[in-house]
């Protein structure tokens, strides 16, 4: 089965947004459509494994096409993501300044849908890239193979046993473990473990992840477990 590349298009004029996303999903792409820099830093966080391109306009509202660049030049999975910039034609200034962001390519404003499709394809044909690795919900990633754990593009540091835990959680979303679970579960890294051990783990593994502690939900009579309700919302 052939799977659909995934474009990540950031433009602010409705028409053109419209007319660009419904072309390129005719050319069996799918689009990820946002009109302001704001919904484009949630479509990132939402969808970062799967998006394969990004189209930038450089003048959106909130936050625009240089400091999405920005983000995503400094995201864990999507840091090689190939960026193409549309820009006012004749702008030199704006294609100096996002070569030097990391943009791949540039397309002068107006274009033809064709050309932007062609600019895509030739991007894609020359940069493939792989699916990652990374197990991600809300603004954190993890991957198994390296132990890394980014929390909105910065790397944070985890002991074995916190890193453990999360990745249990993350690879078991709809799990819910109680302590003794839980236990057996670490116990290769404490000689001496007590029940409430689990409590402080926890508790050290939430503040770590700051504002998406609350990933991780106790649930009460139960055990502990990924928060359905944020991961999947």
């Amino acid at each position: 089965m052939k799977f659909k590349k995934t474009i990540l298009l950031v433009e602010d004029e409705a028409e053109p947004a419209e007319m660009l996303s419904n072309f390129l999903e005719m050319h069996d792409y799918q689009v990820l459509l946002a009109m302001n820099g704001t919904k484009a830093m949630q479509l990132i966080d939402q969808h970062a494994q799967n998006i394969d391109l990004a189209i930038l306009d450089i003048m959106v509202p909130d936050k625009n096409g240089y400091e999405i660049c920005d983000y995503l030049r400094k995201h864990p999975v999507l840091n090689d993501v190939p960026v193409i910039f549309l820009t006012a034609k004749d702008k030199e200034k704006d294609e100096i300044v996002g070569l030097s962001r990391g943009a791949d390519d540039y397309i002068p404003k107006p274009a033809s849908l064709t050309l932007v499709k062609a600019h895509v394809d030739s991007m894609l044909r020359r940069r493939p890239r792989e699916k990652s690795s990374w197990v991600a919900y809300r603004g954190v990633y993890i991957t198994p193979d390296s132990m890394e754990v980014w929390l909105n593009g910065e790397k944070i540091e985890l002991t074995n046993t916190e890193f453990k835990l999360i990745k249990l959680f993350f690879e078991n979303p709809k799990r819910v473990y109680t302590r003794q679970e839980i236990l057996e579960y670490i116990s290769d890294e404490e000689k001496y473990i007590f029940d409430r051990t689990v409590d402080v783990h926890i508790k050290n593994l939430r503040l770590k992840l700051r504002e998406e502690g609350d990933l991780i939900k106790t649930y009460r009579g139960m055990g502990y477990g990924l928060n359905k309700d944020l991961a999947f919302s």
